[in-house]
């Protein structure tokens, strides 16, 4: 049995994004009539139609959709398979794929990556964003060598939690607003605040601590990231809820007030990673400069 083709795989990908066999072409640097072998011998090899060919546009059918969205996993497997064979070959260690959750401190990063460089210059990271529950499925199927994920996490065969930090949430309030020395959901729920997105844990940390005190409010804005979240605050839009070590970097704004919570929220932390008997020493690198962050 014929292995697929990398390079049809890649045509076919190039037709779904640039909705055209010309564009692929082009993009890809291939003569027209090689873009269109291509697909008829990818076709040939699923004996099934993969492209809708019209006047102006080429669409997908259900099995080139299939195929796409599996076949750019395939695509980038085969980058990172590259990636190490190069890295093996010039002596570095490697490539360490680190999922990062919403509530990760945009500060501490940078730190840790640093401080990385410093311990082991031939150990790369490639940080991606991704939700907790998504990233311990990502661990289990190997697109991921660790993460940084909320806890409590449901248990995963293979998978290794180790607790990591455990942060105050703190209100973050536009300088121009009179406010209470500690924050309450009371309070805060007549109010203008913004959350993090529904999709993440730390917008259910968020919700228990108001439905805990009786309140269901719902939030004025909800994003993904830490830094936007920051940003309404300072732009006197709204109030945010965000890890005490993410604010750090606003204590000397004029432009915001940090506010302690009554009652008290924490926000607990565990680093992921797959268990082996002998672990990849890029890995152990990378984990071994997380424990230095622990808290």
């Amino acid at each position: 049995m014929r292995n697929l083709n990398l390079d049809q795989l890649q045509t076919l990908v190039a037709i779904a994004d640039l909705g055209t066999f010309a564009a692929a072409a082009q993009a890809l640097h291939l003569a027209p009539p090689t873009v269109s072998l291509h697909i008829k011998e990818l076709e040939s090899r699923m004996e099934t139609a993969l492209v809708l060919r019209g006047r102006r546009q080429a669409g997908l059918t259900p099995a080139g959709q299939a195929l796409v969205q599996e076949g750019r996993k395939l695509l980038a497997a085969s980058d990172d398979l590259i990636e190490l064979v190069q890295r093996r070959a010039s002596g570095r260690e490697g490539l360490v794929r680190v999922g990062v959750s919403a509530g990760v401190s945009t500060r501490l990063l940078p730190m840790m990556l640093e401080a990385l460089t410093r311990k082991n210059p031939g150990v790369e990271v490639k940080l991606e964003a991704v939700g907790s529950a998504d990233a311990m499925l990502r661990l289990k199927a190997s697109t991921l060598d660790i993460a940084i994920v909320a806890s409590p996490q449901p248990v995963i065969a293979g998978i290794r939690l180790t607790p990591w930090r455990n942060d105050p949430m703190v209100a973050l309030l536009p300088a121009s607003w009179k406010a209470p020395r500690q924050i309450t959901p009371q309070w805060l729920a007549s109010r203008r605040w913004a959350s993090f997105a529904p999709a993440t844990q730390m917008h259910g940390l968020i919700a228990s601590w108001f439905g805990q005190a009786g309140y269901n409010p719902r939030p004025f804005l909800t994003l993904s990231y830490p830094g936007a979240l920051k940003s309404l605050a300072a732009a006197s839009q709204s109030a945010a809820l965000l890890p005490l070590e993410e604010v750090e970097d606003q204590k000397r704004s004029p432009q915001v007030q940090i506010r302690q919570l009554s009652p008290r929220l924490m926000r607990p932390m565990a680093v992921a990673h797959r268990h082996a008997p002998a672990p990849n020493p890029a890995i152990a690198s990378v984990l071994e400069v997380l424990a230095d962050f622990a808290t």
